[in-house]
């Protein structure tokens, strides 16, 4: 403000910036000739435009509170303010109230968004300004998902989601609470702030603690907590082998580390078996005990034996378990205990004789392993000076070397153990050994032309050496002397045959017994004759059957078309047997009557073989195989089989055949047998079978029409059979 002097002496008040302050009546004064005071006055009044001092363009209200949209305005004369709403204007109610300073919206709801117009007007300058607002309601974060314990694997890779809802969209972060540590900024560790994905590249057992998930937007912010257990796959870094007494307690520790801590358990070596926690219920020394340290991740197990045994002397192994896996470690408990010699009580006296050296052996079971000492007589081997007697080891085993070079060594001996926890003895009887008594018996059990074979029953039973062979001496009884005496040993488990004697020839046998000290006496001494020459014996074949048709043993061949049929040699009584004679023919068996189809049988003669193939047999046919011996005397009695043989290829038309003749009395084996037969073959089979059905019927039934029925059915089954072969 200052004053200025214009042309035509007049002075101005010159004011460049107009103020509040500055309002007033302002005076020019002025003097006449010096000697008049000349005044007049001037009242500046001021006016203020409109302002806006603080009604923000864009406001956010926070959903469900109590929100005031800014618009606080200044001006002189003080304005008039009032609120539009998208053009509509808003009236003090319920939602809203107008005040001076804004407008204020109760329990905010997202339907608040909108564009509000705050109206200022000054009604003595006629001023009108409006003040356009966008409101934007926000709402605060929610965090919707975060589980309240996480489980990561030690060394694997683990990805957690803590989500959030709000407006706008809250960032998330990750804190560590042991180090308040944002996890973002840590080694190995990721975090999508928006998505609120965490990620750990490698987990590691220091991983495991608190975390807290924060969402954060303008709205406010809000965190929650979650553990995460790392999953530690269980180790076992302790377990120590234990050595405990007999009868006294004995534990057995494993340790191991895991998260969660794992549970431990023990089983015997070699069993899948495991102790169960606390008194076991098949042995209530045994008790299993269990501790756990979750903070640790640290758990223990003890097997505690009370009144510990033998038995329990062995390996056990540890079993630490928990989700990740489970760990193994063995250990060995050791059941200390007092000699013992109970493995030894019945053992046999030990032999010597002809002043052989004889080993007595003696093995104490101890632990720990026992010393040993040997006596004789009461008084110790090793004061006794014999060179005699000599002790080879000093336990757990030690042998007594005894040369019994007088009789008064065949005597009991005595071996003495002894350990830290008792002293046990074991008296070992050092015997002079024989050679055997008399043979008890001896018996002609089959005889033959050329052999007789005989049933020897050993000396009576004593403690002594073992029978390890029979001998027999045998002549002609015409021949008084027994220098000339021929000579058979045996084996105690072979038969007992002697070979090659004359037939009709009267011999004189004895028997002896043999051990390792030599041969018994003879004894047993008789008379036997052999018969005369005749036919062989009665080959045995060689064959087993494996099934049973309608009663009787049948042998299946594995072949279709062919069978090896094979026999042991008999004995030939006197004479050689020259060849063997085979004869197989097809059949059937019908009320339990074997029919061979006779055109059809084949006879072999076999020289210098005990086997004997059948070849161009037909399919699932049975047939009668009969095997005889021959000599310069004649054929043996025959030994006889019913063979069957397998399926063929081509035998399912044969079967269909098989199966009418079956309903005539016939199974399929005589069926596929006859199809390769002749005309005249069929009429005899007709005839013998239509008889056969005829008389069974007459046996099982009394009446004549039944029988007339079953004999007329046979037949006309049989001739349709007949007239489908001719065709």
């Amino acid at each position: 403000m200052y004053t200025e002097t214009l042309p035509g002496e007049s002075l101005a008040l010159m004011i460049t910036a107009l103020s509040v302050e500055m309002e007033g009546r302002y005076y020019c004064t002025a003097s006449y000739a010096n000697t008049e005071l000349l005044e007049t006055s001037v009242m500046i009044e001021s006016y203020v435009a409109i302002t806006w001092t603080n009604a923000p363009e864009n406001q956010y209200p926070i959903l469900g509170e109590v929100y005031v949209v800014k618009c606080e305005v200044k001006a002189d004369p003080n304005p008039t303010i009032d609120w539009l709403r998208n053009g509509d204007q808003i009236r003090t109610g319920d939602k809203y109230v107008v005040q001076t300073h804004g407008l204020l919206i109760r329990d905010v709801q997202e339907s608040d968004d909108g564009i509000y117009t705050c109206r200022a007007a000054v009604i003595e300058t006629g001023e009108l300004l409006e003040r356009t607002i966008r409101v934007e309601v926000y709402s605060r974060p929610v965090i919707t998902y975060l589980p309240i314990t996480l489980e990561a694997t030690e060394g694997q890779p683990f990805a957690a989601n803590c989500t959030a809802t709000g407006k706008p969209k809250p960032e998330i972060s990750w804190i560590k609470d042991a180090a308040q540590q944002n996890v973002a900024n840590a080694d190995r560790f990721n975090v999508n702030p928006l998505t609120g994905l965490l990620t750990i590249n490698a987990v590691t057992q220091d991983d495991y603690g608190t975390y807290t998930c924060i969402a954060k937007n303008d709205a406010g912010v809000v965190d929650q907590k979650t553990k995460l257990n790392v999953l530690v796959r269980p180790s076992i870094y302790e377990m120590y082998n234990v050595t405990g007494v007999s009868q006294k307690e004995i534990a057995l520790t494993c340790r191991a580390k895991g998260r969660p801590a794992p549970e431990i358990t023990f089983r015997r070596w070699g069993t899948e078996d495991e102790f169960a926690a606390g008194v076991q219920v098949d042995d209530d020394r045994i008790v299993l005990e269990q501790h756990f340290d979750e903070d640790r991740g640290e758990s223990s197990g003890t097997l505690r034996i009370s009144r510990s045994m033998r038995s329990d002397d062995g390996l056990y192994q540890c079993l630490a378990r928990n989700k990740g896996d489970t760990a193994y470690k063995t250990g060995h408990i050791t059941i200390e205990f007092p000699p013992d010699f109970t493995h030894m009580k019945d053992l046999p006296p030990i032999f010597s004789w002809d002043e052989r050296k004889a080993n007595l052996s003696c093995l104490a079971m101890g632990i720990p392993n026992a010393t040993i000492e040997w006596r004789w007589s009461g008084k110790p081997i090793k004061e006794i000076l014999d060179k005699n007697l000599q002790q080879v080891g000093n336990g757990p085993r030690s042998d007594l070397i005894v040369h019994p070079v007088a009789r008064h060594y065949y005597s009991v001996y005595k071996c003495v153990a002894t350990n830290i926890h008792g002293v046990a003895e074991q008296d070992i009887q050092l015997k002079e050994a024989r050679v055997p008594e008399l043979i008890a018996a001896a018996i002609p059990k089959q005889l033959t032309a050329t052999t007789i074979t005989f049933d020897i029953r050993g000396p009576s039973a004593e403690l002594g050496l073992p029978i390890t062979a029979f001998a027999v001496q045998y002549k002609e009884a015409l021949n008084p002397d027994w220098s000339t005496a021929l000579n058979r040993t045996w084996s105690p488990e072979s038969p007992y045959i002697v070979e090659s004697l004359k037939p009709q020839t009267s011999y004189n046998f004895r028997f002896a017994a043999r051990n390792a000290v030599g041969l018994g006496s003879w004894g047993v001494n008789l008379q036997q004759s052999t018969p005369r020459r005749s036919a062989p014996e009665e080959p045995k074949p060689l064959h087993s059957p494996v099934q049973n048709d309608q009663e009787e043993p049948v042998v299946v061949s594995p072949y279709s078309d062919h069978f090896e049929l094979r026999w042991s040699v008999p004995a030939d009584n006197g004479e050689p047997i020259d060849f063997y004679q085979v004869k197989y023919c097809p059949g059937v068996k019908m009320a339990g009557t074997w029919h061979e189809l006779e055109n059809q049988c084949v006879s072999v003669d076999v020289v210098e073989s005990t086997a004997y193939e059948m070849s161009h047999l037909s399919g699932n046919t049975y047939y009668r195989i009969e095997l005889r011996a021959h000599n310069v005397i004649g054929f043996s009695s025959p030994a006889s089989i019913i063979m069957k043989t397998t399926r063929g290829e081509s035998d399912s038309a044969n079967n269909n055949l098989g199966t009418l003749l079956y309903t005539a009395g016939l199974n399929s084996a005589a069926a596929s047998s006859t199809i390769h037969s002749t005309h005249t073959n069929y009429i005899t089979l007709l005839i013998t079978t239509i008889t056969s059905t005829t008389i069974i019927a007459a046996i099982t039934t009394k009446t004549t029409t039944t029988v007339m029925a079953i004999a007329t059915t046979a037949c006309l089954t049989l001739l349709s059979l007949l007239a489908t072969m001719i065709a």
